[in-house]
């Protein structure tokens, strides 16, 4: 292509930061020729209206606990939230035959294949992983902390007490 001319659909709901990512990312297009117009979409409706709607989204994935569970709702072909609409059939034949295998390195080496199928032919453009950091305090009580999302799997309000001495 001589001229590549793309919308992307941001806003802040998506993630704090986005539209200013969506700049960075226009800035890094435009050295390589392509012309990113950034969409700045209305925050109170925004996943409503524009995520699994318009064709290029900001989007923010937290963690899952297994990757079965990552690739089944964010890449899957019949996933309601495949968000890039991505079908490949070598990816979807993994994903059922890493479920029903029982030898870890065999369904390891499945789910590494089934990552370097996303990378090298998914329809996603990860800007960014990111680590989160906790915290200890003996201030603060709670039962076992979830493995999956960060702060007690997004429930610590709900589960965390103040600790009396």
């Amino acid at each position: 292509m001589e001229k590549l001319k793309v919308d992307l659909s941001v806003a802040d709901a998506a993630f704090a930061g986005a539209v200013d990512a969506a700049a960075l990312i226009r800035e890094t297009a435009a050295q390589c020729g392509i012309d990113v117009n950034v969409v700045r979409e209305a925050e109170d409706a925004y996943w409503d209206n524009v995520w699994l709607k318009k064709p290029w989204c900001a989007s923010y994935w937290s963690g899952r606990a297994t990757a079965d569970w990552m690739f089944t709702q964010a890449f899957a072909a019949d996933s309601s939230w495949n968000e890039s609409f991505w079908k490949n059939p070598r990816f979807n034949e993994l994903l059922v035959q890493a479920r029903a295998e029982t030898d870890e390195a065999k369904r390891a080496a499945m789910y590494a294949e089934m990552q370097q199928l996303t990378h090298d032919d998914g329809g996603s453009i990860v800007l960014v992983f990111n680590n989160f950091v906790s915290a200890k305090s003996n201030k603060l009580a709670h039962g076992e902390v979830a493995p999956n999302w960060e702060n007690d799997g997004l429930k610590m309000a709900e589960r965390w007490w103040i600790a009396t001495a």
